[in-house]
């Protein structure tokens, strides 16, 4: 009876795995189509962006890694106020022009201020919680962050930003055993390379 007991209690465990898994390639294609829509600045990014965030956000907590969830999770908020200031610069460029908006000194020292302090607050929190990588996960939530709220004010250098979290995001992702996610942030990486040119090009200041 002891041995056929045994599947059964591996059972939740192997549906669990293979949903985690199921979820890191959803997040992984619609991730990829996130990306795209950003280069070519699409308001649809901002709802594509509401269903990686969810995805992601619940691949992170099954992995316990605390930081990146609730970064997911403010993209869902963020997502709202993007697609809402999108729209609303959006009419005044013309049609395959990018708008963007000037980078103000103020943002930019009040940034690496939070990046800091937000990177060694949240260290320490995530030691305590038992976080698999806290130094990595909490640095890279935060310039995750404060790039995302970049993006939204459609400010250039938001890819710059981008282009380290996801290198952080990377070393994170492969140093947890989390090989979909991973991919996708190599893929995060590049397009985030070419995002950058592609809006110096393209971009018009509104």
């Amino acid at each position: 009876m002891a041995q056929s007991g045994r599947p059964v209690k591996a059972f939740p465990f192997l549906v669990m795995e293979t949903v985690i898994q199921a979820i890191e390639i959803f997040a992984a294609v619609t991730g990829v189509l996130y990306v795209l829509l950003e280069i070519l600045q699409k308001n649809a990014m901002w709802v594509i962006g509401i269903l990686t965030g969810a995805a992601c956000a619940f691949s992170f907590a099954v992995q316990h890694v605390w930081a990146s969830m609730g970064l997911n999770i403010y993209y869902l908020a963020v997502s709202v106020i993007g697609l809402y200031k999108w729209r609303k610069d959006s009419a005044e460029v013309g049609d395959g022009e990018i708008h963007l908006r000037k980078l103000p000194g103020s943002v930019m020292a009040w940034s690496a201020v939070a990046f800091v302090l937000g990177s060694l607050a949240l260290t320490w929190v995530l030691r305590k919680t038992g976080d698999a990588a806290p130094l990595l996960d909490a640095s890279a939530a935060v310039l995750s962050v404060i790039a995302t709220w970049w993006l939204a004010q459609s400010y250039l250098r938001q890819w710059i930003l981008w282009i380290v979290a996801d290198i952080m995001s990377t070393a994170l992702c492969i140093q947890t055993g989390q090989w979909w996610m991973a991919g996708l942030y190599i893929v995060y990486s590049a397009s985030a390379i070419y995002g950058y040119y592609h809006w110096k090009r393209k971009g018009v200041f509104v």
